[in-house]
């Protein structure tokens, strides 16, 4: 080992975090420890904060310090129209691109039999309680294209085949197995713009 033991614990608790290397968490750790006490301090005790503060909005599942999210209290909102999404990281995402003006269903999840994720597992009853509660409303889709991201959307779909439900999906300018919160702006605006109806 070149590090000091509590060094080399430092670059390995970066290195944990998404797209971090070794050079990277190296060039992280050194950085740390040349701020100050107070720099330090600011830090962990925003970690700790946003870590005890931080929940589901009791609405559509989206991150907030505050019962209900921005998003959902939002009274400019097109509340017919709801975006349903893997994680509360693609609500960041389309809310970059600024020109959506519905709102969000986070599942916090996807269906995954294989790794015996089933629907009861993910947020989808309170999407159906929501739904219900609407006037013709406009699910759209916006999940990955992947095994999961299928079932779940054939899933979604057939819940609410019955019901007087229109179900777009985003369109397939979006590459296959792609992550939503990963795609630039403009994709994502794109594919927004063109989202299909999902035939009966």
């Amino acid at each position: 080992m070149i590090y000091p033991s509590l060094l080399q614990n430092l670059i390995d608790f970066y290195k944990k975090m998404p797209g971090v290397g070794e050079k990277s968490a190296e060039r992280m750790a050194l950085s740390t420890l040349e701020l100050s006490e107070k720099d330090i301090d600011d830090i962990a005790k925003n970690i700790v904060l946003a870590k005890e503060k931080l929940h589901n909005c009791k609405i559509c599942g989206h991150l907030t310090d505050q019962e209900i999210c921005n998003i959902c209290s939002d009274d400019s909102r097109d509340k017919n129209l709801i975006c349903v999404i893997e994680d509360y990281k693609s609500v960041f995402s389309f809310e970059k691109v600024g020109n959506y003006k519905g709102v969000y269903h986070v599942l916090n999840g996807l269906i995954s039999p294989m790794d015996s994720i089933g629907p009861e597992d993910i947020n989808l009853s309170s999407l159906v309680k929501r739904v219900e509660n609407l006037k013709n409303p406009e699910l759209i889709l916006a999940l990955k294209s992947s095994i999961e991201g299928e079932t779940t959307t054939l899933y979604i779909k057939k819940i609410f085949e019955k019901k007087d439900v229109t179900i777009s999906r985003l369109s397939y300018g979006i590459p296959m197995g792609a992550e939503i919160d990963y795609l630039d702006i403009i994709t994502l605006d794109k594919a927004l713009e063109d989202r299909k109806k999902i035939s009966e």
